[in-house]
């Protein structure tokens, strides 16, 4: 079985590139063949990938998460621009809205927010959503924002009713679960596995955040990821084979990569 790890932040992780190389490859001895880096910021994405360009399993998003809304600098937009220029960019993120930390106003998150859906619209790229206590301004936005590439609602924290509404709204738009989808009081999503299309499923890792209940008191790792992808298996009551290699299909199908990669 190979896997997808849809999310990870790899910088976070380890700030030593040997380390970065090692966290990859014994990702990869694992089964996890692809790696999207996430950075939160410019700086940290070009200092990243930089240090990954060599991992073969690894490819990389750019974008500015509503974390770094008060510090994106003048010239942000044009940084993305030059960073797609790069290797191996497949989605502009993460970005989005985050309420629950209150990072600079709500309406300075929402512009930053949308500004980035429009760019990934007119780079012809998909988006990764950050959502936190941010859900009806995510759905109000995406109702015209969403961009032609589609995206993801990466650590996905809603409800079956959400997330039912959004699936009727839009055809392009992925929903990732992480670690935290393993414990045992996470019902909410539990119900949603089961509810939605197994062809709108993806997982990460969001490492080295929500660590899979079986690995708890450890940092997390994409190395863990297979937890994950067992547990959606369990949950849905269908093989583990076969959802493994559905959860692939459907990351590269979202990323644009080929799937006999």
């Amino acid at each position: 079985m190979k896997y997808f790890d849809t999310h990870a932040h790899i910088g976070l992780i380890h700030d030593d590139p040997i380390e970065q190389l090692i966290i990859t490859q014994e990702a990869k001895q694992a089964g996890v063949m692809k790696i999207l880096s996430i950075t939160n910021n410019l700086q940290d994405f070009f200092e990243v990938h930089h240090n990954l360009s060599t991992a073969s399993n690894v490819v990389f998003s750019i974008g500015v998460s509503p974390s770094e809304v008060q510090y994106p600098g003048q010239d942000w937009q044009q940084k993305i621009v030059n960073g797609i220029k790069m290797d191996k960019i497949v989605a502009i993120g993460e970005t989005g809205l985050d309420y629950y930390r209150k990072f600079g106003n709500k309406s300075i998150q929402v512009e930053l927010f949308i500004a980035q859906l429009e760019l990934a619209e007119s780079l012809g790229l998909p988006v990764v959503i950050h959502n936190r206590n941010a859900g009806h301004d995510i759905k109000e936005i995406l109702k015209s924002k969403l961009p032609s590439r589609g995206g993801v609602l990466h650590c996905f924290s809603e409800d079956v009713d959400f997330a039912a509404e959004m699936i009727s709204r839009h055809d392009n738009l992925y929903f990732s679960f992480a670690g935290n989808l393993t414990y045992k009081n996470a019902r909410n999503l539990h119900d949603t596995v089961r509810y939605l299309p197994m062809e709108r499923i993806v997982i990460e890792s969001e490492s080295p955040f929500m660590v899979p209940a079986e690995y708890r008191g450890k940092r997390n790792k994409p190395i863990f990821l297979p937890s994950t992808a067992a547990f959606v298996a369990e949950l849905r009551e269908e093989d583990e084979e076969e959802v493994a290699q559905a959860l692939w299909h459907n990351s590269c199908t979202l990323f644009g990569i080929d799937s006999d990669e």
